[in-house]
């Protein structure tokens, strides 16, 4: 395995366990507290909001792209050949998710979080209007455009691979 395989293996699972975390608050998490009390639904965003900073998520929060932006680096000697149109397409949907985050999700996030103790809200629903719907429509978005630079990162490996056998054909060492 070539140093660039292993960073498109390294990008691919760092962006499809970002892109599994998105999926699971589109199907799962936001759905189960969609049928929740307003106060129960602001309790739980905040404590999420406050467990999810920490240093794995981080990790693969930032290392993600730091390794398909790598990716696109170790591709370039290919002359826009095999993978490299695929990898930068996975870097942008990836970069457009950072946007996302960082210009909608997390101001969000602040919002709800500023909005203080749950538990003395005089009005909890409004909390809940002003954040769930938008918070909702625009994790959807990312989980798409994470998914999609996930599909992107898998195509960009099977024309690695087919790359390496064809060259390993031509030289004989297959």
């Amino acid at each position: 395995m070539t140093s660039r395989d292993a960073v498109l293996v390294a990008a691919t699972v760092a962006v499809g366990l970002m892109a599994g975390l998105f999926f699971a608050f589109s199907v799962a998490v936001m759905p189960g507290l969609a049928k929740a009390a307003d106060r129960t639904l602001v309790d739980a965003m905040q404590r999420i909001n406050a467990a999810i900073q920490n240093g794995r998520f981080l990790l693969v929060f930032g290392g993600s792209l730091l390794l398909c932006a790598g990716a696109v680096v170790l591709c370039l000697p290919d002359g826009g050949r095999g993978p490299l149109p695929w990898v930068i397409a996975a870097t942008v949907l990836h970069l457009a998710v950072l946007a996302v985050t960082f210009g909608v999700s997390i101001p969000l996030n602040d919002r709800l979080d500023a909005a203080g103790d749950p538990g003395g809200l005089a009005d909890p629903a409004g909390v809940r209007e002003r954040f769930e719907a938008a918070w909702v429509r625009w994790n959807l978005v990312r989980t798409l455009l994470c998914t999609g630079a996930l599909g992107c990162l898998g195509w960009a490996l099977v024309l690695s691979g087919r790359a390496a056998a064809e060259a390993a054909i031509r030289t004989g060492h297959m």
